[in-house]
C-alpha cells in the first residue's frame, strides 16, 4: 500500500506545484515524447536481459507492490517445521526420517504447514541439508560454508530484477534528452511559424527531458530499491534455516537450535521465545487449529 501512496504523493506534489506556478497542464500531455522514452526504455530492457530475468522482473514488481515479505506467521511455520524435523532426526533412524526430505509433499511434518509449499526453493533448501545431516559425514563448518555459498548465489539471482530496473532508471534521463533533442529538431523545421507555434513545439520538446528525469528518479529507481528490500527480507528465511541446522549439527537440542534461528529474525517480526515454544510444542497446522 505504501508503494501506491508514495507514488500518488510524488505525482500530486509535482503536478500541484507546477499548477501553482501557473503552468498549463495540457502542455505536459505529449504522448509521442512519452512513446519515445518509454518505448526506447522497453527495447533496451529487452535487449539487456534474458527472458528468465524479464519474467522474474514481473514477479518481483508484483512482490514489491504487494510488499510480499515474510510475516511473523511465516517465521513461526519455518521454526516449527525445523523443530519437528530435528526431533525426528534425534529420535529415529535414518530410514524412518529420510522420507521427510525425499518427498516433503507426502511428509506429515511438511503437510502440517502447507503454506511452506508456496516457497518451493525454501523447502528444497531445507530438504537438501536435511539429507546431508542424515548422511552424517559432513562437518558443521563445511556445511555452513556451503550454506553461505548457496545463500549468496540465491541473493545474486534474486537481485537481478533490482539491477535490471536500476539500469533502466540510470538510462532514462539520457533517453529523455534524446526525446527532447528530437523535439527540438522538429521545432527547428517550423522556424517560419509564429512564435506561439514555435514556443509550443519547444515546450513539448522539453517535456521529454522532464519525463525522463521524473520517470527515472521518481518511479523506476524507487521500484528497484523496493524490489531489493523485499527480496533481501525473503532471504531471512534461509538464514534462519541455516543457523538452526548448524546449531543442531553442533549438538544443540532442537528447542535450543530453533532459538539460534529465531535470533536471526528482524526485531519487528521476531516472535517471542514463549510464542516459539508454544508453536513448536503443538506440532502442525491441525494441532494449532485444535488448540
Amino acid at each position: 500500500m505504501n508503494f501506491g501512496i508514495g507514488l500518488v504523493i510524488a505525482l500530486a506534489s509535482m503536478i500541484g506545484g507546477y499548477s501553482a506556478l501557473g503552468g498549463h497542464l495540457e502542455v505536459l500531455v505529449q504522448p509521442f515524447e512519452f512513446l519515445i522514452i518509454c518505448g526506447s526504455s522497453l527495447g533496451v530492457f529487452i535487449v539487456a536481459n534474458p527472458f528468465a530475468t524479464i519474467k522474474d522482473c514481473g514477479k518481483a514488481f508484483v512482490e514489491a507492490v504487494t510488499d510480499k515479505v515474510p510475516k511473523p506467521r511465516d517465521y513461526l511455520d519455518v521454526l516449527s517445521v525445523l523443530h519437528a524435523l530435528m526431533r525426528e532426526l534425534r529420535a529415529k533412524s535414518r530410514s524412518e526420517v529420510e522420507g521427510h526430505f525425499d518427498n516433503p509433499k507426502e511428509s506429515e511434518i511438511f503437510k502440517g504447514y502447507p503454506k511452506l509449499f508456496l516457497n518451493p526453493d525454501l523447502v528444497t533448501f531445507i530438504c537438501d541439508y536435511g539429507r546431508i545431516i542424515i548422511i552424517g559425514n559432513a562437518r558443521s563448518h563445511e556445511v555452513e560454508a556451503l550454506m553461505d555459498e548457496e545463500i549468496e548465489t540465491l541473493q545474486h539471482e534474486k537481485d537481478k530484477p533490482s539491477h535490471a530496473f536500476q539500469a533502466i532508471a540510470d538510462g532514462l534521463p539520457a533517453l529523455g534528452i534524446v526525446a527532447a533533442v528530437l523535439g527540438v529538431i522538429h521545432a527547428m523545421g517550423a522556424l517560419d511559424q509564429s512564435p506561439e507555434v514555435l514556443g509550443g513545439l519547444i515546450g513539448a520538446a522539453l517535456v521529454g527531458t522532464f519525463a525522463g528525469i521524473f520517470l527515472s528518479y521518481g518511479v523506476i529507481a524507487p521500484i528497484a530499491t523496493k524490489i531489493k528490500t523485499v527480496r533481501d527480507k525473503q532471504l531471512h528465511l534461509y538464514v534462519l534455516v541455516k543457523q538452526s541446522l548448524i546449531a543442531y549439527m553442533n549438538g544443540a537440542m532442537p528447542q535450543v537450535a530453533v532459538e539460534f534461528g529465531r535470533k536471526t529474525i528482524p526485531n519487528k517480526e521476531r516472535p517471542s521465545i514463549d510464542t516459539v515454544e508454544n508453536e513448536t510444542s503443538l506440532g502442525g497446522g491441525a494441532a494449532r487449529e485444535a488448540a
